[in-house]
């Protein structure tokens, strides 16, 4: 096997230093140290992170992407694939913020709308003694003595603290109107874990549908990204349904509009003398868009599609 060049950790050392990077600018990274533009294509992009994960896959790494549900944009990070007690060891949190995030993660995930994100007072509210209480299932008296005195003496000014920490290291997120949502580093790291959590697949591309369009009936759980119904819809020329219950996905479609444009470019004709109005079709509808998304800075390419970067026998975290 060939051995990685100051190429392929350049790439490795970009993402360790600057955390989850967007298609653009890793893509920029990737055609800087190749030194020419024509050879940065799909095929040689795809060959050069194989090579990388076929050697991080013996330190229980990967260079994963995936997309980052709050702006659809596709990242990639590096990964931790072994979730052990040494590797838990790794963080640099505290055991009452790991509990603290881990509450706000569930708070998102128990969501039936799939918004993606909660308020931040709802966050601020999240009581850890809870937490302990889910795991022993018991709220009885004896319950209470056991949880440890961090829990109970995690201060408000600590949770604020917390979420400011998380929302920088990109766990957590901003969104536009002022909601916590799933930071890019998340959809990374606990996509095994969402899958396990019980959280429902996305109907198109089977992924966890944290951030979603759920199915009108209240009776079916199916889910769907917005970028994904995006390309659901321009794919099918036909009414596009859930494949469990058969109701229709809510979808803004193109809508024509009349609109009346004076003809000045043709002379007047038999049928259409001069002076007079025609109306044709203009197309001014569009998929409705993620309005509560993450900022960002960079816009991905358009109809970038999501390229896996995973080797059959790398070990899932």
């Amino acid at each position: 096997m060939a051995e990685l060049n100051w190429k392929h950790h350049t790439l490795i050392q970009a993402l360790m230093s600057r955390g989850p990077l967007n298609e653009v600018e890793f893509r920029r990274i990737f055609a800087g140290v190749l030194g020419n533009d024509q050879d940065a294509n799909d095929q040689n992009f795809n060959n050069f992170l194989l090579r990388i994960n076929k050697k991080l896959s013996y330190v229980q790494m990967e260079l994963r992407c995936c997309r980052n549900q709050n702006d659809s944009q596709v990242f990639y990070g590096l990964v931790n694939t072994v979730s052990d007690e040494q590797s838990k060891l790794g963080t640099k949190y505290s055991v009452p913020q790991i509990t603290f995030f881990k509450g706000i993660i569930e708070a998102i995930m128990q969501d039936d709308t799939a918004k993606g994100s909660i308020s931040s007072i709802e966050a601020l509210n999240i009581r850890l003694e809870s937490q302990v209480q889910n795991v022993s299932g018991s709220e009885t008296q004896g319950s209470q003595s056991q949880v440890p005195p961090a829990f109970r003496n995690f201060l408000m000014s600590q949770k604020e603290t917390t979420l400011h920490e998380l929302v920088r290291d990109k766990w957590l997120c901003n969104t536009s109107d002022g909601q916590i949502g799933l930071g890019v580093r998340s959809y990374l790291d606990l996509r095994s874990w969402f899958h396990s959590s019980g959280v429902p697949s996305c109907e198109v591309c089977n992924e966890a549908a944290i951030k979603a369009e759920v199915c009108q009936s209240e009776s079916c759980t199916r889910r769907i990204h917005l970028h994904c119904l995006k390309k659901k819809f321009s794919q099918s020329r036909s009414r596009t349904v859930c494949s469990s219950c058969g109701i229709p996905w809510r979808y803004e479609g193109v809508k024509p509009e009349a609109v009346d444009e004076e003809d000045e470019l043709n002379g007047p004709t038999q049928s259409q003398p001069r002076g007079s109005k025609r109306k044709r079709l203009k197309a001014n509808g569009k998929i409705s868009t993620d309005t509560h998304g993450c900022d960002s800075t960079q816009v991905s390419q358009p109809g970038s599609e999501l390229r896996r970067v995973t080797r059959a026998s790398s070990r899932r975290r």
